[in-house]
């Protein structure tokens, strides 16, 4: 029997400090909406049905028991990583809100397939990626 099939993400996780310096960086600086607000966890709207889950360090490590069932533990060690899909034709104006708001830009990469990534750091040293189309075989214009 093959796998039933993906359909996509529908979240990704990154574990903070401090709600309010990292609402700060997701919520002002890169202008997602926060439509979740819990005293482990918020959730930003990245695109349709697509959420960034910004989690409390080390909240999540134990299994949490709700009305609805059992939520897994979960935790990072160290700095993860993940990438926000941007168009090519807002490379050049992401690279200039950065240096405008004074956020290093790490490396930027021009990858074989055409793509570009722009890589920075959140203020709890997550490795943030803007990537253009290009960047995967499944990413492209």
């Amino acid at each position: 029997m093959d796998a039933p099939g993906i359909n996509g993400i529908v979240e990704t996780a990154v574990y903070v400090d401090d709600f309010a310096s990292a609402h700060d960086f997701y919520g002002e600086f890169l202008g997602l909406r926060r439509v979740v607000e819990g005293e482990r966890m918020h959730g930003y709207d990245v695109g349709p049905n697509q959420m960034l889950l910004v989690f409390r360090r080390g909240v999540c490590r134990e299994d949490v028991e709700s009305p609805y069932g059992m939520v897994p533990g979960h935790s990072t060690d160290g700095p993860s990583h993940f990438a926000f899909a941007i168009s090519r034709s807002a490379l050049i104006e992401w690279r200039e809100y950065l240096e405008e708001k004074k956020v290093a830009i790490s490396s930027e990469v021009r990858w074989p397939q055409g793509g570009v990534s722009l890589f920075f750091h959140d203020p709890f040293g997550n490795v943030v990626e803007l990537a253009t189309p290009g960047l995967w075989p499944n990413y492209q214009d």
